[in-house]
């Protein structure tokens, strides 16, 4: 791999309570190139969310490094490192984490708000990352007036409307049907495929795996 668009190398961390430390990552080290889709497997406890936080700049570890796109994340301010999530990275989570006033296109919006794009540039930005995942037809609509797959397809959307490097996803089908998740998975495969979005995927479900180009396990805070 020439230059991988994600470098870690010798990651760990350790949580302490009280006097005891608690290891959950040890000398994790990784490489993933622009425009691959990585699954992370592994038992509860394994660190498989942790590594994920860390690489998307939300936690900090105890030790090692994480270069993205050439950028040490690991020695960034809390001020940069919020700055740089903003532009780098798009979430996506087991639970939607919509705003339940607010429509499809106003929570897809929300992360445009501190950019200096005008409202109505906004607006179109968001209109079009609905369009992307197949729900321009719901833009007006409220939460509680879509499914589950419809509100993770707006989760996505709104992950997407930054157009960011790199999307993180926690279990995305974990709370959906069948039906539901597979419609979220065929989304995310377009994604990676068509829009050339880099990939990092925690989850249970062999299915949703299936979907990654490469399955990574985590065992004991360990990378197989």
């Amino acid at each position: 791999m020439e230059h991988p668009l994600i470098e870690v190398q010798n990651l760990s961390k350790s949580y302490h309570r009280d006097s005891l430390e608690i290891p959950v990552l040890r000398n994790i080290t990784l490489e993933v190139a622009e425009g691959e889709f990585v699954a992370f497997m592994g038992p509860s406890g394994s660190g498989k969310t942790t590594l994920l936080n860390l690489i998307a700049g939300i936690d900090k570890p105890t030790e090692g490094t994480i270069l993205i796109a050439g950028t040490d994340v690991t020695r960034l301010s809390e001020t940069e490192l919020a700055i740089w999530r903003s532009r780098n990275i798009g979430f996506i989570f087991q639970f939607y984490n919509l705003i339940p006033v607010l429509t499809a296109v106003e929570n897809v919006e929300l992360p445009l708000i501190l950019t200096p794009l005008s409202k109505r540039e906004r607006r179109a930005h968001a209109a079009t990352a609905l369009q992307v995942v197949g729900l321009a037809d719901r833009m007006r609509h409220y939460p509680r007036q879509l499914s589950g797959g419809q509100e993770q397809r707006v989760a996505i959307a709104r992950a997407i409307v930054t157009d960011p490097a790199i999307l993180v996803a926690d279990e995305p089908t974990g709370d959906l049907d069948k039906i539901s998740a597979e419609e979220v998975l065929n989304l995310m495969d377009r994604l990676n495929r068509e829009l050339n979005k880099t990939i990092l995927m925690v989850t249970h479900d062999p299915r949703a795996a299936e979907r990654a180009r490469s399955v990574r396990q985590l065992d004991k805070g360990e990378l197989a």
